[in-house]
């Protein structure tokens, strides 16, 4: 591994302000084309990076990360993932729609709820753990508002805004995985 990928791992780890910005002025042009190509917009590019970003972050954090490619590719790689579960997600529920998605939901229907009100109910758990401000800015999230959106609401810049919620996530889904359901 290179220096300037070691560097880079090692900013990530403990949140490097400099390192941090360094690393996405750096790629997020690669991101950015990949995504807008492939029928997405700007707003869909910031989050995709911040997911990968919490991605990457939580990988290396394991200690079981090996990496045989250059930081970059592999982060580029982890976007691209992203990505297309996304855009299979929003092709899914178009199809959802389509007489063979209701006939293979008729025989599984009881084990499907009961596994969404277990996801729902740890989330919700977990959620209502988080501070103030962190439950607020995801909750507007999730209401499908944009960064700047969100920013006038809160009264915090939109970089502040995009930090809190790169956190509240991050902090939500720690706890998610910590706990033993």
């Amino acid at each position: 591994m290179r220096n300037k990928d070691q560097v880079i791992i090692h900013g990530i780890l403990t949140g490097d302000e400099k390192i941090l910005t360094r690393f996405y002025k750096d790629n997020i042009h690669y991101i950015q084309g990949y995504i807008i190509r492939n029928s997405g917009n700007y707003e869909d590019v910031e989050d995709v990076f911040q997911d990968a970003l919490v991605i990457l972050y939580q990988k290396l954090r394991s200690g079981f990360l090996e990496l045989n490619v250059s930081i970059r590719t592999y982060f580029y790689g982890i976007c691209k993932n992203i990505w297309r579960n996304r855009l299979r997600k929003k092709q899914k529920l178009i199809l959802e729609d389509s007489h063979n998605h209701f006939q293979k939901e008729i025989y599984n229907p009881i084990f499907t709820d009961i596994e969404n009100q277990d996801r729902e109910h740890l989330y919700r758990k977990h959620f209502q753990k988080l501070s103030t401000i962190n439950k607020k800015v995801l909750s507007l999230f999730f209401e499908g508002k944009s960064m700047r959106e969100i920013s006038k609401i809160i009264g915090y810049s939109e970089g502040y805004t995009r930090r809190k919620k790169f956190e509240a996530k991050n902090r939500l889904l720690k706890m998610i995985e910590n706990d033993p359901m």
